[in-house]
Order: structure tokens, then C-alpha cells, then sequence
């Protein structure tokens, strides 16, 4: 069953004068066609202004199509009545932590989205533990939210949306704001919690590394969706990526650039120890 299914989306921003009068539209999707099973880790991919995010905010129903439909579990997002239902299921994560976290204990945070959907007081403390567990945060849990680094604080707002549940969770850019080391910890995170509860992950990136281990992969530009496939398809076409002002691996790019200087390299390495095996080979 697919949990995100949209059919030729369309999104258009009204653009405004200085005045605020309406002079135009600006299409920031524009027929987007995306399928992606339940339980799968699929990531999004494009540079700035490409409608990635834009894309994310509708698996949330936090923006609604002008054209098209989006369907969140077979829920049509344009439905009023759905709503509720619609953000159940697909829980949001953004760039910035601190926007998400309102609570001065992490438990406390942690709780305050299973207790807003009336939640009995038991089943939320059940559900806080599991969820920090989930992410590797039960230690700090009576820690105030100041004084945890970035990358904890973004996998304290990670627990906060796995506590409610949903069946699906958008991570729009969630480690941009990031150091190495907290990049890694969110996604070591994420890629633990799909694996072991089956959630649907959709991660919206502009770090090729943590898109590795995705089991698909979209990439936007201008609105439209103009490459997909595996992470390896996706990566054995470095210079069709170049066109689209996007970024491959640096083990990919060190890769490919062997190739070009003669060696008989195997296109789509994403791994160091990849690239080892192939160059041993070769000797």
C-alpha cells in the first residue's frame, strides 16, 4: 500500500507587490507524480528554491494543492474532514529544533503531542520512554532541552513526533543545521526507527552521504521531479546531477574521477569500502 501517492501536483505562491496586490503566481510544483510504499525510507533531493519543501509541507497537509491531489494513507489532503486524520498519520520534523521544542524538561516535550490528542496519562509516559529509547535519548530525559547540542535537541523533536504514532514521518532538512557528528546522529536515528517499527520515512536533504541507505530517491528541480531511482542509479549519473546543480558523495565523485583517468571503476560507489574492494581488484 502506498502511504504518499500525489497525482500531477501543482502548488502556485501568489506573488505580491509592495502594496500586497496580487501581480502573479509562481509555480513551485509542477506535476508531481510520487508513489512511496509503507515502511520505506525515500529521500528528496534538489537544491535551493527547487519545491522539495514545498513537496514535504503537502505529505503534512500543511499546504494544500492548488492542482492535483495528495493522498496520505488514502486520505485525499484536500478534504477538511480529513485533516486531523492527515497529520496523524504524518508527523513533521524541520531544520531548526528550537521550533519545535516547547517544553523545559525533555520528557515533558516529549509528552505534550500524545497529551494534546487526549492520550491517557499511562499510555504517554509508556509512549515518552519508547520513544526516547527509539532515538537514543532515555538518559537525558529529565534534561532541560537547553543544554543538550543541536543534534540532540533534533532528536529529542524526532521522539516528539514518534510519540504520537504516526504511521509516517517528513524530515524536512533536519540536520542542516548541523555539525558531522549530529548529522550522523539523526540519521542513524531515523534509519534505526524505520527499520524497527516500519514507519515510512521521507527525508527532504542536501547531503548526498545520508541518502546512502534510502530505498528510493527523487530529485527536484523547478518543481519537477527529473531523476529517480535507487541511490546507486542515481549516483552512476554524476554529470546529469552536475546539470541539476546538485552534489554526488565524495567517495562517488573520487570514484568517477578514477574512472575518467582510466581505471576500470564500476559506476554508483557509495562506500569507501566499496571503492576499496574495487580498487583491490584491479591490483
Amino acid at each position: 500500500m502506498e502511504m504518499i501517492h500525489s497525482e500531477n501536483l501543482i502548488y502556485e505562491y501568489d506573488k505580491r507587490d509592495e502594496e500586497g496586490n496580487i501581480i502573479g503566481t509562481n509555480r513551485a510544483i509542477d506535476g508531481v507524480n510520487i508513489d512511496v510504499p509503507q515502511g520505506s525510507f525515500v529521500a528528496i533531493l534538489g537544491h535551493n528554491g527547487s519545491g522539495k519543501s514545498t513537496l514535504a509541507k503537502h505529505m503534512n497537509a500543511i499546504l494544500v494543492p492548488t492542482g492535483g491531489t495528495m493522498w496520505v494513507d488514502g486520505r485525499d489532503t484536500k478534504d477538511p474532514a480529513e485533516l486531523w486524520n492527515v497529520r496523524q498519520t504524518a508527523g513533521m520534523v524541520f531544520q531548526n529544533p528550537d521550533n519545535q521544542i516547547i517544553g523545559t524538561v525533555v520528557e515533558e516535550d516529549v509528552g505534550f503531542g500524545p497529551e494534546n490528542l487526549g492520550v491517557p496519562a499511562d499510555e504517554i509516559w509508556k509512549r515518552v520512554e519508547d520513544s526516547l529509547r527509539a532515538v537514543g535519548m532515555l538518559e537525558y530525559r529529565t534534561h532541560s532541552p537547553n543544554k543538550l547540542s543541536g543534534g540532540q535537541k533534533q532528536r529529542v523533536a524526532i521522539a516528539g513526533v514518534i510519540a504520537m504514532e504516526p504511521k509516517c514521518i517528513v524530515l524536512d532538512e533536519p540536520t542542516a543545521m548541523l555539525d558531522p557528528n549530529g548529522r550522523r546522529e539523526v540519521i542513524d536515528a531515523v534509519e534505526k526507527l524505520q527499520k524497527k517499527k516500519n514507519v515510512t520515512v521521507i527525508l527532504i536533504t542536501h547531503y548526498m552521504e545520508e541518502v546512502t541507505d534510502a530505498d528510493q530517491v527523487f530529485v527536484m528541480d523547478d518543481g519537477h521531479i527529473v531523476m529517480h531511482g535507487t541511490p546507486r542509479e542515481i549516483f552512476s549519473r554524476v554529470d546529469e546531477l552536475k546539470r541539476y546543480r546538485m552534489d554526488v558523495p565524495q567517495v562517488t565523485m573520487l570514484a568517477e574521477e578514477l574512472r575518467n583517468r582510466g581505471l576500470d571503476l564500476p559506476r554508483g560507489i557509495l562506500r569507501r569500502e566499496e571503492l576499496v574492494e574495487a580498487l583491490c581488484q584491479l591490483s
